[in-house]
């Protein structure tokens, strides 16, 4: 990507999301809090698919949220094309609902089951005055659904008349009713069959190429996160600790716990399987309400020293393209070969490589 593309569309600095641990039922007393985003810096470029990755509970979907603006921010900025989100009016405000949509990981419980199609995809048109007469906003859903590979015949059937496939393209014209710049997808495949999986990847690449489009791609999948990804950044207890090119991250992970992510992918050939590297990690996540001094990672850690437990590290430039935030990267890339690669050889990653229509859907 380049010149526009290459843009910044949102910036985040110093974001933070904290939730307080309250005691009593009449007379409330703070006792702690969570940290479930603790000072994220993160730039999302126009045009561009940048997955986030990490275990459960590290943060991923609090950030999207945040960014949506359906959380406030406990502190930081969130930038929108340069502007502070927090300063935006009642006005501005409607303009950015607009330009920010997103598709959630359960099609069936994001969808209203006592409306058809013809009146969920078209409610934002309604909502936001784009299209007030029936006809008008018939017309405009029966785009969408052609747009996202599904019959026009669809716009009277209810969501339970449909498949998975179907719910989540369904989901997918929903959020592009309003013509939006940028779409957060929250897990949006980790439902689905890993065929049906192919086919919405491959939708969602069509689209951002017709249509312009920005993601944040919100996964644990590291095969789907690869193949659809421009850019990659992994999350851990709130915070970013690697972020790189996909092909960089994949081939070079320099952070041991993105190390410890790609080692925990099965390789389905017994013969490379058994003489790759693998590097497990001990332990547990930290208790998010009581992170561990230092780097939030030391106890975990492989390579930690003294010097992890009382100073967090920050994230360092590797290349012009690549960042980690590891006080030992010396030591993590004289480790040995991570084979990168092996995430695309096997498991789902094989079927996401084999093109797949994004015609019609089951």
């Amino acid at each position: 990507m380049s010149g526009a593309a290459n843009t910044p569309l949102f910036e985040l600095r110093e974001l933070r999301r904290h939730y307080p641990i309250e005691r009593g039922i009449l007379f409330k007393r703070r006792i702690g809090v969570v940290r479930a985003v603790d000072g994220v810096d993160l730039v999302i470029r126009r045009r561009e698919t940048l997955g986030l990755v990490g275990e459960s509970g590290c943060g991923k979907s609090t950030l999207g949220r945040c960014i949506l603006r359906l959380e406030a921010p406990s502190g930081g900025r969130i930038l929108f094309e340069g502007e502070d989100l927090a300063g935006f009016d009642r006005t501005a405000e409607r303009r950015f609902r607009r330009r920010v949509q997103a598709v959630f990981q359960d099609p069936f419980s994001s969808l209203n089951p006592r409306m058809t199609v013809e009146e969920i995809v078209g409610e934002p048109l309604l909502v936001h005055g784009l299209a007030r007469e029936r006809r008008a906003r018939l017309r405009r859903v029966r785009e969408l659904l052609e747009l996202c590979g599904l019959p026009r015949q669809l716009v009277d059937r209810y969501p339970h008349e449909m498949s998975g496939g179907q719910r989540q393209r369904v989901g997918i014209a929903r959020a592009l009713a309003l013509e939006p710049e940028f779409v957060l997808c929250d897990e949006a495949v980790s439902a689905l069959d890993v065929s049906i999986q192919a086919q919405i990847i491959r939708l969602l690449e069509d689209l951002r190429e017709r249509l312009g489009l920005t993601y944040l791609f919100i996964a644990h999948d590291l095969s789907v996160v690869r193949h659809i990804s421009h850019r990659v950044a992994v999350m851990y207890l709130g915070r970013i600790v690697e972020i790189a090119d996909s092909e960089l991250l994949f081939a070079d992970p320099r952070h041991p716990y993105t190390q410890a992510l790609l080692s925990a992918v099965p390789v389905p050939d017994p013969e490379i399987e058994r003489r790759r590297p693998h590097r497990p990690v001990g332990g547990e996540i930290p208790n998010p309400a009581a992170p561990p001094a230092g780097c939030v990672f030391h106890p975990r850690c492989p390579f930690a020293e003294a010097r992890c437990r009382r100073e967090p590290p920050v994230l360092r430039p590797i290349g012009d393209r690549h960042e980690a935030a590891c006080h030992r990267l010396e030591e993590t890339a004289m480790a040995g070969p991570h084979s990168g690669d092996r995430v695309a050889d096997g498991g789902s990653g094989e079927d996401l490589a084999t093109p797949i229509s994004t015609g019609r859907a089951t």
